[in-house]
């Protein structure tokens, strides 16, 4: 039996899966610091992500699985700050192409079920699948954090559509502080 994952080290979480899976890379302390560098890092995204053996038993860390997400996160990069790139677009497809949805029916009424060709592409399928979802419903809503020094994302649920920072407590505060500091040198 596997140990529990560790503790997420990313400094946001929770956003949907397609765009969670490109936050495994951030920006801490001027460096650039990757989540999926091994299956240690792998569980605890299945993890967050209730998608390891543990929460529905689907997924397991192992080497085909780490390297079909950093597939999918590759090609997701590619098109969500320039979502016509036909690379990008071909790319996110050929992810796609590794599985598909079954209409399915229960007694509780009609379903979806997602099969994979292989099970150790079903998390990056549905962090692809994912994003198309987040195409049809709220493209606009499909942000990268203002701060310059930042390179995460997020869906922005906001009433009004305004936000612009990952985390206000982060960067909203760092861009605020350089705001003021900008005033105070030439005042």
């Amino acid at each position: 039996m596997a140990a529990a994952p560790a503790t997420d080290p990313r400094p946001l979480t929770g956003e949907p899966l397609s765009l969670d899976l490109l936050n495994t890379r951030w920006i801490q302390d001027g460096e650039r610091q990757d989540l999926l560098t091994g299956l240690d890092g792998l569980r605890i995204w299945l993890a967050g992500n209730g998608l390891d053996a543990a929460h529905d038993g689907r997924f397991t860390a192992d080497d085909a699985t780490l390297r079909h997400l950093l597939t999918a996160r590759d090609a997701l990069a590619a098109v969500v700050d320039s979502p016509a790139s036909a690379d990008g677009v071909r790319r996110v497809d050929a992810v796609l192409g590794h599985g598909r949805i079954r209409a399915t029916l229960r007694p509780e009424g009609p379903g979806e079920e997602p099969e994979f060709t292989d099970p150790a592409w079903g998390p990056a399928w549905l962090a692809a699948r994912d994003y198309l979802t987040l195409r049809a419903t709220a493209p606009d809503r499909i942000r990268a954090c203002a701060h310059d020094a930042c390179i995460l994302h997020f869906f922005d649920t906001s009433r009004n559509g305004t936000r612009r920072w990952c985390s206000m407590a982060l960067c909203g505060n760092r861009a605020k502080a350089s705001r003021h500091y900008a005033r105070t040198r030439t005042d």
